[in-house]
């Protein structure tokens, strides 16, 4: 099974079974922001995929960004508990022994731009997970932590969710425009 085919499967069962469109965002966003799954799968297309399929639906959207912001956060949340706790460890484990300059470079990264790095890296697929292991490595104040990782996770859910409607919008306006008319 390819990823688009599990992409394909999980927006069609969103889409008949709305109800579960909640706890199903929750868990991509989770997958997407904690260490190791989303270097394996990226969740982020599903996310906008469901957005498009949520548009225009206020109070469903609304269920789903909270749902997707709190997937996020606490993905991030357990990366970087992974970093405080094992950070000699983490960078010899599967999938992150595949990619020996992925924390160095977060390191880097993560140095020349402190706490800003969790808003940042949220948004860069790659980096998305290795930076809060990073944060975590390098003891980064908890407190602070967490309020750019919940701030960026409602960021991000908020962009991604919000594409997606657009993007729905926008096709529906030029499948409107060039062939209804």
């Amino acid at each position: 099974m390819t990823t688009l085919d599990i992409v394909t499967e999980i927006t069609n069962f969103v889409q008949t079974n709305r109800m579960y469109a909640a706890p199903i965002v929750f868990l991509l966003a989770f997958g997407e922001s904690i260490a190791f799954i989303s270097l394996v799968l990226p969740f982020w297309g599903m996310l906008v995929a469901l957005g498009a399929i949520l548009s225009g639906n206020t109070s469903e959207f609304l269920l789903i960004w909270l749902a997707a912001s709190v997937g996020a956060a606490l993905g991030d949340w357990v990366s970087y508990w992974l970093g405080y706790h094992y950070h000699t460890q983490i960078a010899r484990m599967w999938p992150l022994s595949k990619y020996p300059d992925l924390l160095p470079k977060a390191h880097v990264f993560f140095e020349k731009y402190g706490p800003w790095a969790i808003v940042i890296g949220r948004f860069s697929g790659p980096l998305r997970a290795s930076v809060p292991i990073v944060a975590g490595a390098a003891e980064m104040n908890k407190t602070s932590f967490q309020i750019f990782n919940w701030l960026s996770a409602f960021l991000w859910a908020f962009v991604l969710l919000a594409f997606g409607d657009i993007i729905h919008k926008v096709s529906s306006w030029l499948w409107f425009t060039l062939f209804a008319a």
